[in-house]
C-alpha cells in the first residue's frame, strides 16, 4: 500500500520545501520509490533544490490540470547522484511561468483533478509513498491534499505569529480526520532550550511534535542549492530529518 504525506505550512518560509525534500531523500535513501508533488502552485520553488532546470520542464502541474497531459508524463526523475540505496525520487514541479502562475490566478482550474491524479501518479510509477509540498495557508487544493493525506506534517518556527497561524492548520487537520499528524518545529535558534520548546509547543497545539530542528549556518549555505541530506548525511540536523520521515511512514 502507497502512502501519501502532506508536509505543510501555515505561512511561507518555513522551510517546508527543504523539509520535502530532505524527508523524500532519506525515503528514497532506504530503497523506497518516491514521488514529490509540489501543489505550491503559485509560488513553486522545490525544483530548485532537487537541481531540476524548468528549461527542461515539458509538461508540468499546471499541464495536467489543464488537461495537457496525464501527471505521470509530468513527473521526471531527481534523483540526487549521491544517494545512497536503489530508491528513487520522482517530482512533478509546478509551472514558474509568468503567464502560467497569471492564469491560475485569473481562471483558476479543477481541484477535484488532483485526486485522481495522485492516484494515477502512484500506479504508474509504482510509488511506495507521494509527497506532497502543500501551498502555505488553507486554500482548496491545500484541503483536498490534507484530507487525502495518510500523514501530515505541519511546519513552523518559534515565531508568534507562525503559532497562531499553526492553531488554524491543526484544528483544520483534526475536522478532516488526518490519520497521523504532527509539528515540526523548525529553525529554532541555538539560545532556545529544545525540550522546553517541545514541551511548550505540544501544550499549546495537544499534539506530538515529531522533532525540534535547529537553526544550522550549513544547511543556510547551501542556499537551496541541493538536498541537505544527501550532501551532509551525519549532520545532527539530518539526524532530525531522518527521525521525522520515520515518523511519518509509521
Amino acid at each position: 500500500m502507497s502512502r501519501i504525506v502532506s508536509i505543510h505550512s501555515f505561512r511561507g518560509g518555513t522551510g517546508k520545501s527543504n523539509t520535502t525534500a530532505n524527508v523524500a531523500a532519506l525515503l528514497a535513501a532506504e530503497g523506497r520509490r518516491v514521488g514529490v508533488v509540489d501543489t505550491d502552485i503559485l509560488s513553486p520553488g522545490i525544483h530548485v533544490l532537487f537541481g531540476l532546470d524548468q528549461d527542461d520542464v515539458g509538461h508540468s502541474l499546471n499541464s495536467y490540470l489543464w488537461g495537457r497531459c496525464t501527471m505521470p508524463e509530468a513527473a521526471y526523475e531527481v534523483t540526487p547522484p549521491g544517494l545512497d540505496g536503489d530508491g528513487r525520487i520522482w517530482l512533478v514541479p509546478s509551472s514558474v511561468a509568468a503567464q502560467d502562475i497569471a492564469r491560475v490566478m485569473h481562471d483558476g482550474y479543477d481541484v477535484g483533478r488532483l485526486g485522481d491524479g495522485f492516484r494515477g501518479l502512484i500506479d504508474a510509477l509504482g510509488l511506495d509513498v507521494l509527497i506532497l509540498d502543500t501551498h502555505p495557508g488553507l486554500n482548496e487544493e491545500t484541503l483536498l491534499a490534507i484530507a487525502m493525506s495518510d500523514a501530515l506534517a505541519i511546519v513552523l518556527r518559534p515565531d508568534h505569529q507562525d503559532y497562531e497561524g499553526t492553531q488554524v492548520t491543526v484544528a483544520v487537520a483534526r475536522k478532516l480526520a488526518v490519520p497521523t499528524m504532527v509539528l515540526v518545529v523548525n529553525k529554532t535558534p541555538a539560545v532556545f532550550d529544545e525540550d522546553e520548546v517541545r514541551e511548550r509547543v505540544e501544550k499549546a497545539y495537544d499534539c506530538r511534535v515529531a522533532t525540534v530542528v535547529p537553526h544550522s549556518d550549513e544547511l543556510m549555505a547551501l542556499s537551496s542549492g541541493g538536498v541537505f541530506a544527501v550532501d551532509h548525511p551525519d549532520h545532527p540536523v539530518t539526524g532530525r530529518y531522518r527521525g521525522l520521515a520515520a515518523e511519518l511512514m509509521a
